[in-house]
């Protein structure tokens, strides 16, 4: 991972990839494992899940915390720290300011109707609402959203809440460039921003979305006191099912709507548990009960060692590597290269091999150019943006060109600073109705929380579920619909490995079974569908597309979700 210096205020998450990293370089010298982050399984293997008890303790623990019981951390503790690599020091500052503001305030649940947004011209054509929901104890974690009404039967229409990767990725990823009602007009500018546009393929024209930024710290959602600054994966599930029943108490219209979980990348780690903790709470008698009906995930990171290993199947069967090579690699490395023994040097070395062969492949999408020099395929982690904050502002028509800086390059990448430039628009906040002091830097995604494969933890987050597999087979018993989909180019989260645990729930193959799908009269991608009594799972790749689906194919996306929806095959 390139070095960003500590002096510089703006270090976000390349938008290469939002949706999660795995280990960084500063690991490479101590552990050959973590040097191959493009770490493999040959697919044979079932993943491997928590035991019910441990994950759930764990829930148990965040939902009983007594108030007192804080972590052991003063306002005068706030301070940087520097990683190894020079750049991977906290953000902790960014936030003491208005962490010690907020303390003084008494907040209740707002809500902002948005009529117009700095970048577009007139009003807009879909009623868009921000807010802020508080939750955790003492609702001391703000939680930012954007709620679009569906512009078909809103009445009737699903709600759904989408959940970005990382974690610690701003929705405003989705919003523009994934499932949103805007895009950024690439190379236009108006009222000193990015110019924006309507989206054809945005899924608020089926459904009411709630885009949230969760956890806290994770784009304008903030804490009102430093101890609650750190977030889990269990944790996190905990506040976002609380948020889901306090938004549909303060929109009693939309109680009656079919609810789902949903969201891409790393959120399949936490829809899930979401999605249990909703059904749970109803069965508990939690008000409001809610009408949750299933969840959605795209790209899911699952089952982090599962998922990890699959990328050396995947790279044999996309003819990155030979067939000599990938066997050899899972005989000498036991079919286990997540979790590999150090100290075997056959196995290091079928790795270093391996690492030889697709060091210049882009991990995200295989067909798009890798546009880090310093940075090849098998870190596994993300290239960061060499800039920042101060310069992007200073001239942005001119630093925010519409043709890559690689010279006859596509660099996906090159597209994201336009939504940080927006983003931090004192007018497009004001707009928003953001609150003032709050948040001084809006950030793609928090590096502080970024997952990184064999680390237990980030400085604001804590990777404490392993393998969120228990918690689908919990919800194969009940009356709930699942649709999973993968892009079939991502070899972050290859289609391998999200077979390998959906195959593991042993359920029944019903009518599909890897068939073709269509959008538009051509072949979108293969679809097989599953059941148990009441349970029902969709999974479906779609074809030529990378992590993060719906970026790259977004019309196959929409219809797939138009579809599936309203209970027809996609």
């Amino acid at each position: 991972m390139r070095s960003v210096s500590p002096s510089l205020p703006w270090k976000q998450k390349s938008p290469f990839s939002p949706a999660m990293e795995a280990p960084n370089q500063e690991l490479k010298s101590n552990s050959f494992i973590f040097t191959f982050t493009f770490t493999f399984h040959g697919g044979h293997q079932n993943p491997s899940v928590h035991h019910p008890t441990q994950t759930d303790d764990l829930i148990k623990k965040d939902k009983e915390k007594k108030r007192g019981q804080r972590m052991k951390m003063k306002a005068s503790e706030f301070r940087p720290t520097i990683g190894k690599d020079g750049g991977s020091g906290s953000l902790i500052p960014i936030y003491m300011g208005f962490l010690l503001l907020a303390t003084t305030t008494t907040l209740i649940a707002s809500q902002t109707i948005v009529k117009t947004l700095p970048g577009y011209p007139g009003p807009l054509p879909f009623k868009l609402e921000t807010g802020y929901i508080g939750v955790g104890e003492d609702e001391v974690v703000q939680l930012f959203y954007y709620f679009v009404e569906s512009e078909g039967n809103p009445d009737e229409d699903p709600l759904i809440i989408w959940l970005a990767g990382g974690p610690g990725c701003g929705t405003l990823r989705a919003f523009f460039y994934e499932i949103g009602p805007m895009q950024i007009k690439y190379g236009s500018y108006m009222d000193n921003v990015p110019a924006l546009q309507l989206d054809p393929n945005s899924w608020t024209k089926v459904a009411n979305v709630i885009y949230l930024d969760a956890p806290t710290l994770t784009g304008y959602s903030y804490t009102k006191t430093p101890e609650a600054i750190r977030s889990s994966d269990t944790s996190s599930a905990v506040q976002t099912a609380e948020f889901l029943r306090k938004f549909v108490k303060n929109h009693p219209r939309f109680l009656k709507n079919p609810m789902y979980v949903t969201g891409i990348s790393y959120s399949g780690i936490v829809i899930p548990i979401i999605t249990e903790e909703l059904y749970k709470g109803n069965e508990e008698g939690l008000e409001p009960i809610v009408n949750i009906q299933g969840y959605i995930g795209g790209n899911p990171l699952t089952d982090k060692t599962g998922d990890i290993n699959s990328r050396l199947e995947y790279s044999y069967r996309v003819a990155l590597i030979s067939q000599e090579l990938y066997e050899a690699t899972k005989n000498d490395c036991d079919g286990d290269y997540a979790e590999a023994d150090s100290n075997n040097l056959l196995c290091k070395f079928r790795i270093d091999e391996v690492n030889k062969r697709v060091g210049d492949i882009n991990i995200q999408q295989i067909l798009d150019p890798d546009c880090d020099p310093t940075t090849n395929l098998v870190r596994s982690g993300n290239p960061m943006i060499s800039g920042n904050r101060k310069s992007l502002r200073a001239n942005p028509i001119k630093l925010l060109p519409t043709l890559s800086l690689h010279k006859d390059t596509f660099c996906r990448g090159d597209y994201y600073n336009y939504v940080t430039l927006w983003a931090n628009d004192e007018n497009v906040m004001k707009a928003l109705n953001v609150r003032k002091g709050t948040v001084k830097e809006w950030l793609l995604c928090n590096l502080d929380m970024k997952y990184n494969y064999g680390k237990p933890s980030m400085p604001l987050y804590e990777f404490n579920v392993k393998s969120s597999v228990v918690y689908h087979e919990k919800l194969s018993k009940r009356n709930c619909r699942a649709l999973i989909f993968s892009g079939d180019h991502d070899m972050m989260v290859p289609h391998v490995g999200t077979r390998n645990w959906i195959n593991s729930l042993n359920l029944t193959i019903t009518e599909s079974n890897w068939d073709a799908w269509y959008s538009n009269g051509q072949d979108a991608g293969y679809k097989t569908t599953y059941s148990r009594d009441n349970y029902s799972l969709v999974f479906a790749t779609v074809k030529g597309v990378g992590h993060t689906a719906p970026e790259f194919k977004p019309e196959e996306c929409f219809q797939m979700v138009k579809r599936w929806f309203v209970n027809k095959p996609i």
